[in-house]
Order: C-alpha cells, then structure tokens, then sequence
C-alpha cells in the first residue's frame, strides 16, 4: 500500500504563520488540512469594556497591511449603532483612503509575493535581478497607495486620523494635489502590470466556486454594500449570522466558515469580480478583457490578473474622486453613543470583512465580534487543494510541496488577521 506524506515546516511569502498536511493512500487524496497554529490575539476579548471612539484605533493594529479595512468596518458598525450617516464628502474620503489600501496591499501581493512562483524564483530578491524594472516600478506603484493613505489617514501604516463619524481632519486639496500626479504616473504602469501578469504561466485549474462580495448597484463595492451571492444570497449586515456559521476545527486557531446548507464558499477578488465585473472603470474594464479574464476566473492562480485589474480600478477611482473633492465641513459630526447592537462589513483587499459590536448609553463596548476574510477562506482553500493535488498527486514530493506552497499563495491568505502559515506535509499511504 502505498503512502506519502510531505510537510512544509514555514509557508514563505505569506502573511502570518503556519502549515499544510497533505495525505495520499494507494494515489487517492485522502485528507488536506491548513494547520494554523499561530497564537490567537485576543482582539475581541480586549476590545470589551473600552470606549466605542477608541475602536478605530485599536481594530488597525489587527493588520498592518490592511488596516483601513478593518477601520472602516468598525467605523460602520459604530455609526449604525449610533444612529449616524456620515456625509457624502465623508464616504468618498472614505473611498479615496480605502483605494489606497488596495493598491498597497494588492502591488505586495502580486509583485512580491506572488509572481515570484510562475517566473520559478525563491523570492522577489531573486526575481529583481532579471526584471528590475518591473519590481522597481512595483514599488513605486505600491507607494503611491501609501501616499494616499499617508495624506487622508496621517500616516501609512495603521492611520490615525479616521474616527466615528468621519476624519478628525479633512486633507486640503493642495495637500492631495502632488498625491494625484504619483497616482497618475502609478496608473499608467498598472495598465501595464494586467498585461505583465495575464503572459504569467499560469497552471490550467478552475473550481467551481460559490462567490460572495458586497456589492452595490453603480460602483465597483468597497466600502459598503449588501453581501450577494452566486448563489442568490443578498443580505444587509445584520443578516449575517443568519446565513454564515463559524466552526472549530482541531487543527487551526482560527474558525472556519460556511454557509447554513455546509456550502464553503469564497470571498476576495475572484468573488468580487465575478459579481461586480460591469461595475468596474472603463480602463479596467478594457484591461480586463485584453488580459482574457471573461466574465468570471474561476482558476485561483489568475487571481494574480483581477487584482491587478483592482489596482487600476483602484488607481482610477481615487484619480475620479480626487478630481471632484471638497473638503467635508465638518470632518466629522458630534457622535452621541446609545445601547444597542451595530454591523459595518466592507473589501478588505482579501474579501468581505465583518464586525458586530453591542455598546451600553455611556458607549462601552459590551461584545465585539470581527470575521476576517482569511478566516472565511480557509475551509474553502482545503477543499480546492483536494481537487488540486489529485491532479498534481504524480508529482515527486518536492515538487508537489512547491505547487502546494503555490496553491495556497494564490488565495493571499493573511494568517495573522485570522487568528485573533505553510508547514507543509504530506502523508503518502
């Protein structure tokens, strides 16, 4: 009877810390877990008993590379408990700051840690050396989303001037002005960089997912929307834990997700573009169909593509709101906090992120409740490695590890939000 078993110790280049067991008897797999041992953080347990303001602030430090995400989640929970709607010039600062965040996080993902695996490097240091060009200007274009969250958030990393309500202080448009001209230099080579990673040899792999992602009727959703489906879910945020359950599972500190029916389903770009495609910019939209994507990408490895095709929309929805800015009058409006239950979701860069929040009349927070969108993809991420090493389960064990280690990069998991990643083994039987 024949058996293998591979393990990863480490996962490299991907955000947080953990491992993959893979195990195969007589060719068949025969059980694929994500073993996420990172310690858990507690984020929820001490978020109890402070001030609602000070969430903003705190739910930041869950990720330094998508920390407006997670503030504006919380932001949106704490205004609808609140009873507040923030002003239209709130909401596109709020867009401006998160589009940043996106084109940050997603030139990380793509340049640095992802196409390193179809050009056949170790790591982005390696692949400099024969395209420095293309990871110069990656860094370039990866900074100018900083800039952007630099001017609207105070700083680039875990930004301090959003709060309940709006900003503490509204950027001029003198100050945004020298922000527009790195944007439009950025957006130029993001036209380039859909072409640069649809001509990446990519492995022929598809799945049939079932997709989830906010979506709103004229816009591409970012930071707001109802929750639909591809399979004819459409929710507000309170709904939520009427059709999504967590679960513990023994091997990873962080839960699992499904829906009630046991369908594991898939949040992040693939699922966004599948359900919002028609509501992108016309360059991205171009971009898009030049690349070859379709309607839907149902392969996991060409979402390396749509989040490209993100950082252009990203690029070109900021360069839109920035050329019809005005300053709010007042940044923010005077919050009185009342008991009650509130629910904000938005796009973080790696899918819906969710938070419920129950305060008393002084605004304490009694409950706090945050679902990463890691956290929601990882049953699904076992379950497509099951299809995907069947197919691969030929191949020598260090070769498999390698497209294992692939695999799971191509789903941009961040670990470390999950846990509040690839040992990788294989158990050949």
């Amino acid at each position: 009877m024949a058996e293998r078993e591979i393990l990863t110790e480490m996962l490299a280049r991907v955000e947080g810390e953990g491992a993959m067991e893979v195990r195969v008897r007589d060719g068949q797999v025969e059980d694929v877990k994500l073993r996420i041992y990172e310690p858990p953080r507690f984020f929820e347990a001490f978020l109890r008993g402070r001030h609602f303001t000070e969430v903003p602030d705190i739910t930041a430090r869950i990720c330094g590379i998508c920390p407006v995400a997670y503030q504006m989640s919380s932001i949106a929970a704490m205004e609808d408990v609140c009873g507040v709607e923030a002003a239209e010039q709130v909401h596109a600062l709020r867009r401006m700051l998160y589009c940043g965040e996106w084109v940050e996080s997603h030139a990380l993902h793509v340049f640095m840690l992802h196409a390193p695996d179809f050009l056949g490097y170790a790591n982005a240091f390696e692949m400099a050396r024969d395209h420095p060009e293309v990871v110069e200007r990656a860094l370039q274009l990866k900074k100018a989303g900083n800039a952007l969250m630099r001017v609207i958030g105070g700083r680039e990393i875990h930004p301090i001037n959003p709060r309940v309500g709006g900003f503490y202080r509204a950027p001029t448009r003198a100050e945004l002005a020298p922000v527009v001209e790195e944007l439009e230099r950025a957006r130029e080579f993001a036209v380039e960089a859909v072409a640069f990673t649809a001509s990446l040899p990519c492995p022929d792999f598809e799945e049939d997912f079932v997709f989830l992602a906010l979506s709103e009727p004229d816009v591409y959703a970012i930071e707001g929307g109802r929750l639909v489906s591809s399979s004819g879910l459409d929710i507000a945020p309170s709904e939520y834990d009427e059709h999504v359950v967590e679960e513990h599972v023994e091997h990873s500190t962080a839960l699992h997700s499904r829906l009630l029916d046991g369908t594991r389903y898939l949040v992040g770009p693939l699922a966004r573009y599948a359900l919002n495609r028609d509501r992108l910019s016309p360059v991205a939209s171009e971009a898009a169909d030049a690349a070859g994507l379709g309607p839907v990408c149902r392969n996991p490895f060409r979402s390396i593509v749509v989040r490209a095709v993100e950082i252009l929309y990203a690029l070109d929805e900021a360069l839109r709101l920035l050329d019809a800015y005005e300053p709010p009058d007042p940044p923010a409006p005077e919050v009185i906090p009342r008991a009650g239950v509130g629910f904000g979701w938005t796009e973080a860069p790696r899918g819906m992120l969710w938070h419920r929040y129950a305060i008393d009349d002084e605004g304490t927070i009694l409950d706090a409740r945050i679902v990463p969108p890691t956290s929601q993809n990882q049953g699904r991420i076992e379950q497509s490695l099951y299809g995907f090493v069947q197919e691969h389960v030929q191949l020598a064990d260090d070769e498999l590890r390698l497209r294992c280690e692939q695999a799971v990069r191509s789903y941009d998991p961040c670990i470390s939000c999950a846990t509040h990643f690839l040992r990788l083994e294989i158990d050949r039987a």
